[in-house]
């Protein structure tokens, strides 16, 4: 019989098979390094987008931020501005108050009775003053508690003095509560 020698031929076989196989092996790694660098880059790429649009909106907020604060400074200044406006509104409404207030003190005002300081706070005015008694002081309180610009006289202190080697005066201090007419006065 004859003997053919199959050995080679399967060996070739092999070694063929085996260069396919580290062909498709090295193709797979190619490919797998390929994608791997695709990726890393895609990634890296969709990393920096993000980065530049934190940063966009970073610097959007430190606008918006510094455009809230103008608003807060506004809204301040337009406080204080209204502030101003009602002040001077009440200043321009009270103006012609105080000359009748005035006007009222010194018609209240008998003879023999003169003021020393009269101060103001809030509502309430203070008056210190000389008179020549103390029924001339009950006078001035009857009349400042029907004045009509007038409320509650309160008589703090009383005290007599000698101004001279003749003259005797009582001097006083009193508070009372400035009012509103219910009704203005007309051209008085």
């Amino acid at each position: 019989m004859a003997r053919i020698n199959l050995l080679p031929w399967r060996e070739e076989r092999r070694e063929a098979r085996r260069k396919r196989f580290l062909l498709a092996m090295m193709a797979v790694v190619a490919g797998t390094v390929g994608t791997v660098l695709v990726a890393n880059q895609a990634i890296s790429d969709a990393i920096d987008r993000q980065v530049a649009r934190n940063d966009y909106i970073g610097k959007q907020i430190a606008v918006v931020d510094e455009r809230i604060k103008q608003i807060s400074d506004l809204k301040e200044r337009r406080q204080q501005l209204i502030e101003r406006m009602r002040i001077i509104q009440d200043l321009q409404g009270n103006r012609s108050i105080s000359g009748r207030m005035f006007d009222q003190l010194a018609r209240a005002l008998p003879d023999g009775v003169y003021f020393t300081e009269v101060k103001m706070t809030g509502k309430t005015l203070s008056i210190t003053g000389a008179a020549q008694s103390n029924n001339r002081v009950s006078d001035l309180m009857r009349n400042l508690e029907a004045s009509d610009w007038f409320d509650a006289p309160s008589l703090t202190e009383v005290k007599a003095t000698t101004a001279g080697q003749v003259d005797q005066a009582s001097v006083f201090q009193l508070t009372v509560r400035q009012t509103r007419p219910a009704t203005p006065e007309g051209g008085k």
